[in-house]
């Protein structure tokens, strides 16, 4: 098969997707690597019907490699994941409003252009995790304890302002009070995986990256976000919060640490969305209705997704969507705390 990798700076030197590239290679695949932050791109001629078997995309939020990717859809080339669920989940703000109004347990969502609006925010609502709707990799993510200790106000004009280079809608959410510890939750074209690890939130809390068993509860909102959006190939960062799991984000194309070969698992789903072409939309965004599942415990391993909605089918009674409700107020954290959420 030949593919396109659609590769941003920020990558070229991760193991992901540099070492699934080089399985494809040695499986003698064809694959042709596009740098969209470094390179001249006579697009015109690159991208064509017919070109490639597919395009899979490793790119930062709001990298000038989507618009390839979608420019690849336009002329009918397969993108792994599919081009339409993938600006659904890069954007944070609209992926809070599809999976809240799909019943999936997402936080009370705010959006702003300007960080002192969220003072406007019910103060019993704070301490309130505040980041850029487009961010990526943990960038300029705060934990902000009360309303007066927002964000300064930025100049006009200067790199942070709505109208800079590094501006753009900001969203604040009611921080989930949790032990500590992320759970990290990949599906790899059907089958899930769980890693826990330190939340960037509290960097002191030690914790040991390790795959861990997934709960029954965890595997079926996993899943579902999978049907939400018409995702393939993604992870999703889940807080345990006092009432229950909280998605915190969503991500396509992650970083996939801690899977059982992880390098060869995503290069053979990838050449099997290929060959037989990624889910999209077909049963998701703005259309599907949230089903219900039940998945049973599990030991370190695995989960099937279809294993998952056959046994909903069999054993499961139909439950009222999850409704996150504004979370108690907790102690307030002594001062605003950097960190990636």
């Amino acid at each position: 098969m030949r593919l396109c990798f659609l590769v941003e700076e920020q990558y070229r030197h991760d193991g992901m997707p540099l070492e699934v590239i080089h399985q494809l290679r040695a499986w003698d695949h064809q694959v042709d690597v596009v740098w969209p932050g470094r390179s001249l791109i006579r697009i015109s001629e690159a991208i064509q019907a017919g070109s490639h078997d597919a395009w899979v995309l490793k790119t930062v939020s709001g990298g000038p490699g989507l618009t390839l990717l979608e420019a690849a859809a336009s002329v009918g080339l397969t993108t792994v994941n599919d081009v339409r669920a993938i600006r659904g989940v890069r954007d944070k703000a609209l992926a809070a409003v599809i999976a809240r109004s799909k019943g999936l347990p997402v936080p009370v969502t705010y959006a702003a252009a300007r960080p002192e609006e969220f003072a406007e925010i019910p103060e019993a609502e704070f301490p309130l995790v505040v980041k850029p709707a487009d961010g990526s990799s943990g960038r300029a993510v705060r934990l902000v304890a009360t309303p007066d200790r927002l964000p300064v106000p930025v100049a006009p004009g200067g790199p942070d302002a709505p109208d800079g280079p590094h501006g753009g809608l900001l969203i604040a959410q009611p921080y989930v009070p949790n032990s500590g510890t992320d759970l990290k939750v990949y599906s790899v074209a059907g089958e899930l995986y769980a890693t826990e690890r330190c939340s960037p939130l509290h960097p002191a809390h030690a914790v040991r990256e390790r795959q861990v068993p997934l709960t029954p509860e965890v595997a079926r909102i996993t899943a579902e976000i999978g049907d939400v959006f018409g995702l393939d190939l993604y992870g999703v960062d889940i807080l345990l919060g006092p009432d229950g799991p909280v998605i915190v984000d969503i991500n396509d194309f992650p970083s996939f640490r801690q899977v059982p070969d992880a390098v060869a698992r995503v290069s053979a789903a990838v050449l099997d969305l290929a060959r037989h072409g990624t889910r999209g939309r077909d049963a998701s965004v703005g259309e599907a209705s949230v089903r219900e599942v039940s998945v049973r415990e599990v030991s370190v391993g695995a989960t099937s997704v279809r294993e998952a909605r056959e046994a909903s089918v069999r054993e499961a009674a139909p439950a009222a969507p999850f409704t996150v409700q504004p979370l108690p107020r907790p102690a307030r954290p002594a001062a605003s705390i950097g960190g990636g959420r």
